[in-house]
């Protein structure tokens, strides 16, 4: 990951300022898909990828921003009613230092309100982060975690409290983990003033804070790679994160087919494991719970094959036990990913401090800073997640004839 981190931030700086290779922010998010799933793709062209798609972020942030800030008038009413960024009074006091410095000094932390509206930006227009439900602890660095199935105890009435409430309840730590976003700032943009500067800044830290997650919820390593337990990794006995095995393949062909697949996957899902990895007498409950992540370039097909036409001529696109369906490119071209709501650790915490990045040499015209959130995510057992290969290239003489 540190050497991950190394490439990223000198392509970086290779190419901040030179004329962009990718013209259009979509564009760029696009190829790093593509690239990033591309199992020929060598691990400097992945990288090239990510540089290139942070890259367009930035600059796309810079141009609006930009723009916005000669358009609109400066009252602050106006910019309000326009549903423009206005500031607190604290805020706008540490963007103004931020302004008189040049620049964030050492170990500046932003305000409290400005971390909030990170965190409400990063999971308000993402769909994967929502479904997971990633808690924001604020400057709390450790949680805890109750098991609803120890947390209670029969005894007499006078009797002492049942030992076992102790295993119901345990904190987790997330200060172990870091995520880092690179934040730019060109000279000129410190020339607009506070409330340019903030979204600016919240902007850069919302789209990586966006990426990151989802990478690490979705494909993290683990702990031995500093990263989160994601989704689609399993852990041994031993402690081992390792690749999901695909427990079987689903084509989502209208009709009874999809029916019976989806009942397996279901089933799968329901099968709680307890600590020593055993499936509990006590099933998980996943009704109306259950999300269903797929790669954005399998998503259509998988629709398609889930579509019928009803008696009225109108196509219908359901599926049974209703799954909220979701898209992630850490999710492998093939394969989909099912999860249970509620069953995966996911949370942010700790005071998010900026800082001047002083390992590198001087950008031209701009200065390059990092911003730090501790976070960490895990899925409570095995079974909480599942991965299964997709077939979904179904001929038309191959599909199931279903009833209107």
């Amino acid at each position: 990951m540190q050497k991950l981190k190394q490439s990223l931030l000198k392509l970086n700086l290779q190419h901040f300022g030179n004329k962009m290779k990718f013209t259009d922010l979509k564009e760029a998010k696009n190829n790093f898909a593509t690239v990033s799933q591309d199992p020929e793709a060598t691990g400097e062209e992945k990288t090239q990828a990510l540089a290139d798609y942070m890259e367009a972020v930035q600059k796309d942030a810079e141009n609006r921003i930009l723009e916005e800030a000669q358009t609109f008038a400066s009252d602050n009413n106006v910019l309000q009613s326009r549903g423009q960024n206005v500031l607190t009074s604290d805020e706008r006091k540490f963007f103004n230092a931020v302004i008189d410095e040049g620049g964030f000094t050492d170990d500046d932390i932003l305000p409290k309100t400005t971390q909030e509206r990170v965190f409400e930006d990063v999971v308000q227009d993402h769909p994967l982060l929502q479904a997971i439900g990633v808690q924001n602890l604020g400057a709390v660095t450790e949680f805890i975690f109750s098991d609803p199935e120890l947390a209670y105890a029969w005894g007499p009435l006078f009797g002492e409290i049942d030992g076992k409430l102790n295993t119901a309840f345990r904190k987790e730590k997330i200060e172990q983990l870091k995520l880092t976003a690179f934040i730019p700032i060109a000279k000129d943009m410190l020339k607009l003033g506070p409330a340019w500067v903030e979204r600016y800044v919240r902007t850069i830290i919302v789209e990586a804070m966006k990426i990151g997650l989802e990478y690490g919820y979705v494909a993290g390593r683990g702990p031995s790679k500093n990263e989160p337990i994601g989704l689609l990794k399993e852990v041994s006995s031993e402690g081992a994160v390792t690749d999901k095995e695909s427990v079987g393949e689903l084509t989502f062909k209208p009709g009874r087919t999809t029916v019976n697949e989806l009942k397996g996957v279901v089933k799968k899902l329901a099968e709680k494991l307890d600590k020593d990895g055993n499936v509990s007498e006590q099933p998980r409950k996943v009704e109306n719970r259950i999300v269903m992540v797929t790669n954005p370039f399998d998503t259509f097909d998988v629709k398609a094959n889930a579509t019928i036409q009803n008696a009225n001529g109108a196509y219908v696109t359901n599926l049974p036990f209703n799954p909220t369906q979701t898209e992630s490119v850490f999710v492998p071209q093939g394969k989909v990913a099912f999860f249970v709501r509620g069953e995966y650790i996911a949370a942010v915490g700790g005071a998010m401090d900026v800082k001047r990045y002083k390992e590198t040499l001087a950008l031209e015209d701009a200065d390059l800073y990092i911003a730090k959130q501790f976070a960490t995510g895990k899925p409570k057992d095995n079974n909480a997640a599942q991965v299964y290969d997709l077939n979904v290239d179904i001929s038309d003489d191959e599909k199931e004839d279903t009833p209107s």
